[in-house]
């Protein structure tokens, strides 16, 4: 394999590598900043109708938590809390003197004036704009379109990352992101707010793409693993970061523009990086990959191993792979070959599966029933010795067996969750879902080929040849 043969002339894993991991720091934070980001800004505070027939000034009787008053205009529950979508068509006084009881058999309505919410709380897009009783699916439909576009994003990222250059599309992502997202804290409107939300998941997954491929791109093989781990814990930092801005900036819009605004950080940084030198060359531009190779070589202390790169010398080392580039690459192509399709089913199916579970579960912790702020926080402190375990497991078993082993754990220990009981009742569709999907991709990641200490595969002959 000619480019990891020319990273370890130029010094392997140097002084360049760790500066350029440093900096792969930032779009990790940021990456798990706004993945989690609705967790805080459509929090779901306590609530209630607005009374009927209240017209004594600003000030609404029984706000949130008080006392017997409330009763007046809202019927309680069966935990003998107020409900959040009824209230009595008119104020019953009688019920003061009946022990504070009341009863549904009463008339009844929707809550026709609005809601009242707890102001003791953060302010999110559910206060805003009402996402509550009928319409409180449109908090997960808001979700569910920032995950599309990230769906979006993956494919025409992917595209601009090949066809433009990583460093292109990193910068292309970031700039979008710091636009979209901020704008998005602006926005005037829940529809509004879903558009400028769908835009920063189509950013949001060009910067995981690009950031990635150039960090491994300039890695030397055997670096690589730590490289990837040191990633995911900023990563897992990034949901500490989170949570202590959501904790500090109470105002969903604040805390949307502040996480938005700070990706200016990899834009003024990204005009720094190098474009990759593996990227170039696949791409017949040798003299652009000299320049490159022979900067890093100096950063790397290998100055004098640098001056010896020519175009020439780089077409010898890359001739294998320059010659099986085609010049036209088309999505299709994965499925072509036997052993490329196998393995981007499997892969396909191995990501599916961890993105369904994942984020299933972790994009909404207020589900849970602890406090949101110490509830992310429990995630964060497991995330820790699990990944220093996934780390170690992979050096010493390598990573097919340790994807396949974390997967059925995974399955298992969510569908166990289908058996403990919560409240009055068990929900058995929700784990089940969640716990199979990652054991049939487990079942599929045992037909993946070993990759431990393997440079990386360029081109499609070099895959079915693994």
């Amino acid at each position: 394999m000619g480019f990891s043969e020319l990273l370890h002339t130029i010094g392997g894993m140097g002084n360049f590598q760790i500066l350029q991991t440093v900096l792969m720091m930032f779009p990790a934070i940021l990456i798990a900043c706004h993945s989690f980001l609705q967790n805080f800004t459509a929090t779901t505070p306590k609530h209630h109708c607005r009374p009927a027939n209240w017209t004594n000034g600003s000030h609404v009787p029984g706000g949130v938590g008080d006392g017997d008053l409330l009763q007046v205009f809202i019927p309680l529950d069966k935990d003998q809390k107020p409900e959040q979508c009824l209230r009595f068509s008119e104020p019953h006084w009688q019920i003061l003197n009946h022990n504070g009881t009341s009863s549904l058999s009463l008339d009844t309505e929707a809550c026709l004036d609005g809601w009242v919410y707890d102001q003791t709380v953060a302010s999110s897009i559910v206060s805003e704009w009402d996402l509550v009783c009928e319409h409180k699916s449109l908090k997960s439909i808001a979700q569910s379109i920032y995950m599309t576009g990230q769906l979006v994003g993956a494919t025409a990222f992917g595209i601009l990352s090949d066809s433009c250059g990583r460093k292109t599309a990193l910068q292309s992502g970031t700039l979008l992101m710091i636009i979209m997202g901020t704008s998005a804290a602006f926005a005037p409107s829940f529809p509004a707010y879903c558009v400028l939300r769908f835009l920063s998941g189509v950013a949001m997954t060009g910067i995981i793409i690009t950031s990635l491929c150039l960090a491994m791109e300039w890695t030397p093989t055997q670096s690589r693993m730590l490289v990837n781990i040191y990633t995911m814990y900023m990563i897992t930092l990034g949901q500490v970061v989170l949570t202590g801005l959501a904790y500090l900036i109470h105002q969903w819009r604040w805390l949307q523009g502040t996480v938005s605004v700070a990706y200016v950080i990899i834009l003024l940084y990204s005009w720094g990086l190098p474009e990759s030198a593996c990227w170039l060359i696949t791409h017949n531009k040798p003299d652009k990959a000299v320049k490159n190779l022979q900067a890093v070589a100096r950063l790397n202390g290998k100055k004098e191993q640098g001056r010896k790169l020519t175009p020439e010398v780089v077409r010898i080392h890359m001739q294998e792979d320059t010659a099986a580039v085609k010049e036209s690459p088309f999505f299709l192509d994965l499925f072509r070959t036997p052993g490329l399709c196998r393995l981007t089913c499997c892969i396909t199916l191995g990501w599916f599966s961890t993105g369904f579970s994942f984020y299933g579960l972790g994009l909404d912790v207020q589900k849970f029933g602890f406090n949101i702020y110490w509830t992310q926080v429990l995630f964060t402190v497991v995330d820790i010795p699990t990944k220093l375990l996934t780390g170690l497991s992979m050096a010493y078993f390598g990573r097919r067996i340790t994807t396949v082993s974390l997967l059925l754990v995974a399955g298992c220990m969510i569908l166990i969750t289908a058996f403990l009981p919560q409240g009055n009742h068990s929900p058995l569709l929700q784990p089940v879902i969640f716990g199979l999907a990652p054991i049939l991709a487990a079942a599929a990641g045992s037909f993946l080929m070993e990759t431990n200490n393997q440079p990386l595969l360029n081109t499609i002959q070099e895959t079915e040849k693994r």
